[in-house]
């Protein structure tokens, strides 16, 4: 097997707040990134509809080389990960690993708590689907969580709104919906790739005593940990400091979103799934 990229996907933008940490990390790795903008957003679809969109996204990094994909999408990580891993990957070559953002994320989030009480903002699918509730239960079990669903906040951001002074009534209005489920949260998680872009705007919304996570950092750092306790799958990673950007969507709207996210405009292309 030729070495290949990692391959990072996800709905849409979100998943450039995670790739931008993982190659601070990790300079000298290839990445392949992908958004299926075509069909976002996932975080309202259901549970079938975001694993075949998904199964389907994983197939198209495989024949692209990518021995390693990221899951970089908290929907996708909850409603199709599991399958994937558990069924799906014993049709391809041994070597091949799906990975996501929610496990590493739960398996830290309890040492960021002061008192165990944790507050997750999420889009409607990853809260149905239960899986911070039940991945951070596995790792910190005294923990007590509570979500909410901020269905609205993702079309805020990628229809550029999020400036508009009305986008703080939608911000705060989920917030305070959540700390009024339990007033003791001391720990904030930003359960969506998306939402480090309103950073300053939850923060702005919740007590300054109360900590506010962002995970693509957590994520980054998993991998490189990941990749340090797997050897045989490093060994399978292409470096050349490689960046290649796809879109199931337009690739000029798509550009012109990178600054955001990405933290600099990158060239797209356009593939179909």
């Amino acid at each position: 097997m030729h070495p290949g990229s990692i391959g990072v996907f996800d709905s849409g933008y979100g998943g450039l707040t995670v790739l931008k940490e993982m190659v601070q990390r990790l300079p000298d790795y290839d990445f392949l990134y992908l958004g299926d903008n075509a069909r976002a957003p996932y975080g309202t679809r259901s549970f079938e509809t975001v694993y075949q969109y998904t199964k389907e996204a994983v197939d198209w990094f495989f024949k692209q080389g990518c021995p390693l994909v990221i899951l970089a999408c908290n929907t996708a990580s909850a409603k199709a990960l599991r399958t994937i891993q558990q069924q799906d990957l014993q049709q391809y070559e041994p070597f091949r690993r799906v990975l996501g953002v929610i496990r590493p994320t739960a398996e830290v989030i309890g040492d960021y708590t002061k008192n165990g009480h944790i507050g997750i903002l999420a889009t409607p699918g990853t809260v149905q689907s239960q899986s911070y509730l039940l991945e951070i239960k596995k790792f910190s079990p005294e923990a007590h969580i509570v979500q909410q669903a901020c269905p609205l906040w993702v079309p805020l951001i990628e229809n550029n709104l999020h400036h508009q002074p009305g986008a703080n009534y939608f911000i705060e209005s989920c917030v305070q919906e959540l700390l009024q489920q339990d007033s003791a949260i001391d720990t904030l998680l930003l359960g969506c790739t998306h939402y480090p872009i309103i950073y300053d705007a939850i923060r702005k919304a919740i007590p300054p005593s109360v900590q506010l996570i962002a995970q693509g950092g957590i994520v980054a750092e998993s991998l490189v940990q990941y990749l340090q306790r797997h050897p045989d799958m490093d060994q399978r990673l292409s470096r050349s400091g490689k960046r290649i950007f796809y879109t199931t969507d337009n690739a000029a709207d798509f550009q012109s979103h990178t600054a955001l996210f990405y933290g600099e405009e990158v060239e797209v292309r356009e593939t179909k799934l």
